[in-house]
């Protein structure tokens, strides 16, 4: 991570003691950590006051508050200085194990083959295409290296290609915001055309005239995606047409194409109600129509094939969702046939069309499956697995017109592999799979195992665990348990090569997967939500008992982890149940949701109210309030804790975690470290690099393993 650190002369008390810590861990204790100021501020609603002392944080011009991040960044370096030797050791590590001069599996798309490949030693990705066959003349589109130079971020996402293959609108981020400038390149002379759009998503969708281009701007304040415009080319984008304007605080609007190219499609959808629009593309000048009027708490999306759509909804009380059939010409909901019935333990995801099958993505007891059906009904079956810790699902099919699915599948202990199955003769073929190099890794030296915890209402939570078979399993080894835990967001069993790192060393890795997800279905997630969130918090403090009772580890060598909104789950369980981790790492963490969710200006908190409930509502206030955990900090002893934030943050912005440090500093009772590390050049996701991202893991991965006390010492 980048930061103003060595930019702006302060704290230099943090800096003299650098050299002093090198060596011991003991004399950490000599720097004394930033102590923000008090200004206290009285927030009222309900009849009820609360005083917050570092409200102040939020004034992100102030240079006063510039100061702060940067005497903590001061003193969060001058305190593991010991470990930044080791820090680029993990990193070289786990850098060694990554291809650099890899590529991906080439997609055809309208008569070119299109792959993504990286270069030795460079950070961004290069995207270029072949004509009619892979042994053509690669012609580069976009060599991210080169538009990179000069930016300390840089995002190239949207990559949409015109119909008639000869240009390409993209976005471009590097500010970390999230917010993008579309531009358009001829791909015939390599001309960037004067077409510029600022504020945007970034993806765009051509109409079938090559001249009609479709996007989704941003509220400048709020960033919520909320208005859907038509670019003529050539013309200024001051003189774009208005086409959608989403007026609903609580919903959010994309635009894209249907894979069978006949539609474009206004999508609308709030946590828990979705709307569609449809235009045929060869009529970009024509008027849009809803597909389905919105009904709250009715969710659906559309795939089109051969004259009709194929709708997956929840509605009629499919919990689990289902999959409707309409024609073309009168959608609405009432015109809706079953075509494939609601089942109480299958969670539907999602359907692939192709001409002659059907694929469709189910979860059950958590697992994922994949169903293959001839649309003639004359054979269906499920690709066989066995593992019980892996994630499968369908990758890039663009093309009708085959019979071969591509699918990726990698487990716990086995890399990422991309596979083409053919539906017809049921052979298959691993097109790539993930190479792990530096000669050490070997996925016979790897166990994993999926148990189930007991919650506090009985519930059984299914937690997926990773190790190395040498790990002994008697309650002394290190384990970091991990979770989300909201917005129906599954966290799968992946593996992960920068994983290996800490297995490697004898951790145990876990992952909970707590209410609030969708692991096990959609009752999973409603579960774990608005006024039942608290399941989200015990499941995982009850998985963490679990791993204790049964001998994985004990409370001395147990650490927690989580980002977003599992850094709310972080604050929460640090505040209900501190006893049971010897550290916490917390990463751009959603703590203090009660402030938050009252401010209506800030970036994606309207479109959160299904998902925490609206604060202005007493009811919702008083729960939300019980397990803030910026409003929970108690004067109690707390583990270890790392907290990682952006200053550019766009969803979960820099001074949540500020806050929540500075007052964790005035309030606990221990003596046990605290970090706050802010990237001042970064946001939400972090560095932009493919290799800088690794430097941020090496941080964490140092601080565990140097509480575990596995830093070998010079």
């Amino acid at each position: 991570m980048k930061s103003l650190l060595y930019r702006i002369p302060i704290s230099i008390f943090c800096l003299i003691f650098v050299a002093a810590c090198h060596d011991s861990n003991e004399k950490q204790m000599d720097i004394t950590p930033p102590k923000a100021s008090k200004k206290p501020k009285k927030l009222e609603i309900h009849g009820d006051v609360r005083v917050d002392d570092y409200y102040w944080l939020n004034e992100r011009d102030n240079p006063e508050v510039i100061e702060y991040l940067n005497a903590e960044n001061a003193y969060y370096e001058a305190m593991t200085a010991h470990t930044k030797d080791f820090q680029e050791t993990l990193f070289e590590e786990m850098k060694g194990r990554i291809k650099e001069d890899d590529s991906s599996v080439p997609y055809k798309l309208n008569g070119y083959w299109y792959l993504t490949r990286y270069e030795t030693g460079k950070e961004y990705p290069i995207y270029a295409r072949k004509k009619g066959s892979l042994e053509a003349p690669e012609e580069i589109l976009f060599d991210c290296n080169e538009m990179a130079e000069g930016h300390e971020f840089f995002n190239l996402r949207g990559i949409s290609i015109s119909p008639d293959n000869k240009l390409a609108a993209f976005g471009v981020d590097t500010v970390s915001r999230r917010q993008y400038h579309i531009q358009i390149k001829n791909l015939e002379t390599g001309e960037i055309l004067p077409d510029k759009i600022d504020n945007t998503t970034g993806s765009s969708t051509w109409a079938a005239d090559n001249k009609t281009l479709f996007y989704t701007k941003k509220d400048p304040v709020t960033l919520r995606s909320d208005r859907i415009y038509r670019h003529t080319l050539g013309t200024p984008s001051e003189d774009d047409e208005l086409v959608f304007n989403e007026e609903d605080e609580t919903f959010s609007t994309f635009v894209y194409k249907t894979k069978s190219r006949k539609y474009i499609v206004i999508g609308s959808v709030s946590t828990l109600t979705s709307e569609y629009r449809i235009l045929p593309a060869d009529d970009p000048n024509g008027k849009f129509k809803v597909f389905s009027p919105r009904e709250r708490g009715l969710e659906y999306s559309i795939s089109h094939y051969n004259g009709n759509f194929y709708v997956l909804t929840n509605k009629d009380k499919a919990t689990n969702f289902k999959l409707m059939k309409v024609g073309e010409q009168h959608t609405s909901h009432e015109n809706w046939q079953e075509f494939i019935p609601h089942r109480d333990n299958v969670l539907l995801e999602d359907i692939e069309i192709f001409k002659n099958y059907y694929v469709l993505s189910e979860r059950e007891n958590g697992l994922n499956k994949m169903k293959i059906v001839k649309w003639d009904g004359s054979e269906d079956y499920y690709l066989p697995i066995e593992s019980e810790t892996y994630v499968m699902g369908p990758t890039t099919n663009l093309d009708f017109d085959t019979d071969k699915l591509r699918y990726f599948y990698n487990a716990m202990t086995s890399p990422y592999a991309i596979i083409e199955f053919d539906m017809a003769t049921k052979e298959q073929t691993i097109l790539k799979e993930q190479e792990v190099l530096g000669g050490t890794f070997d996925k016979e030296n790897y166990r994993s195992e999926r148990v189930w915890a007991t919650a506090h209402d009985g519930v059984k939570v299914p937690i997926s665990l990773v190790y190395h078979k040498d790990t002994p399993l008697d309650g002394s080894s290190p384990l970091l348990q991990y979770a989300y835990g909201s917005y129906g967001s599954t966290v799968d069993p992946y593996f992960s090569s920068v994983r290996l790192s800490l297995l490697d060393r004898g951790f145990i890795y876990a992952i909970a997967h707590v209410r609030g997800g969708e692991y096990l279905g959609r009752p999973w997630y409603e579960d774990g939500k608005l006024l039942t969130k608290k399941n989200t918090f015990t499941d995982f403090v009850d998985c963490s008992k679990y791993l204790i009772a049964q001998k994985y580890t004990s409370a001395e060598h147990l650490y927690a982890m989580g980002g977003s909104a599992g850094g709310l789950l972080m604050g929460a369980v640090v505040n209900m149940a501190p006893e049971l981790y010897n550290g916490v790492i917390a990463a751009v963490p959603f703590v203090d949701v009660v402030t938050t969710m009252l401010d209506d200006s800030i970036p994606l908190t309207t479109g959160e109210f299904d998902e925490w409930g609206n604060p202005k509502e007493k009811e919702y206030y008083d729960y939300m309030l019980s397990y803030s955990p910026y409003d929970q900090v108690e004067a109690k002893d707390y583990p270890n804790m790392y907290v990682s934030t952006g200053l550019h943050d766009s969803q979960v912005q820099y001074w949540e975690p500020a806050k929540w440090v500075a007052k964790l500093r005035d309030m606990k009772t221990d003596s046990n470290l605290l970090f706050l590390d802010t990237n001042m050049d970064a946001g939400h996701g972090g560095a932009s690099g493919r290799f800088e991202a690794l430097k941020e893991t090496a941080k964490e991965y140092a601080f565990l393993l140097d509480l575990e006390g596995k830093i070998p010492k010079k």
